[in-house]
């Protein structure tokens, strides 16, 4: 599997588990740049980073912007919301 080998969603995300096993888990996501308001609240932390495209997140009421390169760490239990993304960002993301 080639991690930019993927198709832009018209609207919405799209989620590939690229790894998995009982303590961790990888995870590809493509955003589309239509988007609706949903809340995460995960069970595990999350390291998340962009690897095409921007955007911006709201993470527990402060306001993130994230580029292409950049990453962040979410807590576990954090709430947090995708205001806007580029279409066909492209995120790698770690849950454990």
């Amino acid at each position: 599997m080639n991690i930019f080998d993927y198709t832009i969603p018209k609207e919405g995300e799209e989620f590939a588990t690229l790894f998995q096993d009982k303590d961790i888990k990888i995870s590809r996501i493509v955003s589309s740049d239509k988007l609706e308001k949903k809340l995460y609240i995960q069970d595990k932390d999350e390291f998340v980073v962009v690897l095409e495209g921007e955007a911006q997140l709201d993470i527990d009421g402060k306001i993130v912007n994230l580029r292409k390169g950049e990453y962040i760490f979410i807590k576990a239990k954090t709430p947090h919301y995708m205001l806007w993304s580029a279409s066909g960002t492209l995120w790698l993301a770690i849950y454990f």
